[in-house]
């Protein structure tokens, strides 16, 4: 067994580092700070698990992910998932063509009118017409803090060794492997490394050694430092609110219980909600400024005024994150030469963490090559 070296530890890299020890190879983590921090895409305690993808790809990969997330929570012993229940409206959101792939995928889903949807959910507004409303009662809330913390701990038992505040500046060749180099000077050595470094993969990318043809072949980054806002429920005592998606012509809205996020005191709790790339673009995560767009919050309240009547349209708490994107919204998961470049990212990549953390072990290891549409120039 090799030894591998796993640069970033968020979701993607804690699951990378927990599938690669448990197969028994020699693993070092490196991250830049600390497991799952704020300026990372990991942190806190609400990330949407759904299946509504039109592309039956991802909706059958969701599936697979829920295996690995429930075997996930047996060996860690603690619950990672809280089951929610999704909705999908708007017309821009097609719920028709969501509930015909997620027949073909075999999750359980109903079709809703919109006045059918009112009755059961009478704290949203579905104003759509004839689109329909889609309800799977699958769908929740992935704890991600949790999530990471959980699978290093499980790397950790099985070999794996946890290095903190050591952010690589470069990924050199050295005989027949590798030297990760940090900022500081200090090195790793390894046969094969992996790169998950999230928001910092526009930086990093130039200086990992890579072929200038697979460089070439690299899809565009652009890292988005999105805006999310917790908006008070009226009456919490009226039961666990869905996630949901809405799409118009005019917003692509998201929202979610935000479980320890949106915690403002003892027994009070509120819904996340924030605009799909409804931020603003930045060179990589190292330009993230932290500042909420004002033009972006009085958009986000006036979509809570119109469409969430069980909302105080009065957020109590807001925050940014990042999102990394490519062009497609595709995932990058490519292996040459010693080096896996894996940016499971566009804003769903949570959802999937263990299962890619299998899929880029495979990857680097040999084992087994990722998905196609996953590869560079695929």
């Amino acid at each position: 067994m090799g030894a591998y070296v796993v640069v970033g530890a968020g979701l993607i890299g804690a699951a990378t580092a927990w599938q690669l020890a448990r197969r028994g190879h020699e693993v070092t983590v490196l991250e830049r700070s600390t497991p799952a921090n704020a300026e990372g895409g990991s942190h806190g305690s609400a990330r949407i698990l759904r299946y509504g993808y039109l592309d039956p790809f991802y909706a059958r990969l969701v599936v697979d992910s829920r295996v690995e997330w429930d075997e996930l929570e047996r060996l860690a012993g603690e619950r990672l998932i809280d089951s929610t229940g999704s909705l999908d409206f708007g017309s821009g959101r097609d719920p028709r063509a969501l509930a015909a792939v997620l027949g073909r995928v075999g999750v359980e889903h109903e079709l809703l009118t919109a006045a059918e949807a009112a009755a059961r959910w009478p704290r949203f507004s579905f104003d759509d017409g004839d689109a329909g409303v889609l309800w799977h009662p699958a769908a929740g809330v992935i704890d991600a803090e949790t999530a990471v913390s959980a699978m290093l701990r499980l790397a950790r038992a099985a070999g794996a060794r946890l290095e903190t505040g050591r952010p690589v500046a470069s990924v050199e060749r050295a005989g027949a492997g590798h030297r990760v180099v940090s900022a500081d000077g200090r090195t790793e050595e390894a046969e094969k490394v992996i790169v998950t470094a999230g928001g910092w993969l526009p930086d990093l990318l130039g200086d990992l050694s890579l072929p200038e043809a697979f460089l070439a072949g690299f899809p565009p980054l652009q890292v988005m430092q999105e805006n999310a806002y917790h908006f008070p429920y009226r009456d919490a005592s009226e039961g666990k609110w869905p996630t949901f998606i809405h799409k118009t012509p005019a917003i692509l809205v998201y929202g979610l219980p935000g479980g320890r996020d949106a915690a403002r005191r003892a027994g009070g709790a509120g819904q996340k909600v924030a605009e799909f790339n409804g931020g603003r673009p930045i060179r990589s995560a190292a330009a993230q400024t932290g500042e909420i767009d004002p033009v972006n919050r009085e958009r986000v309240i006036a979509y809570v005024q119109r469409t969430l009547p069980g909302l105080v349209p009065e957020p109590y708490a807001e925050t940014t994150c990042l999102f990394t994107n490519t062009p497609t919204e595709d995932f990058v998961i490519d292996t040459v030469e010693g080096v896996t470049v894996a940016s499971p990212c566009s804003g769903h990549g949570a959802k999937f963490a263990p299962l890619l953390g299998r899929i880029i072990a495979e990857s680097a290891s040999g084992e087994r090559a990722a998905p196609e549409r996953f590869r560079v120039g695929g």
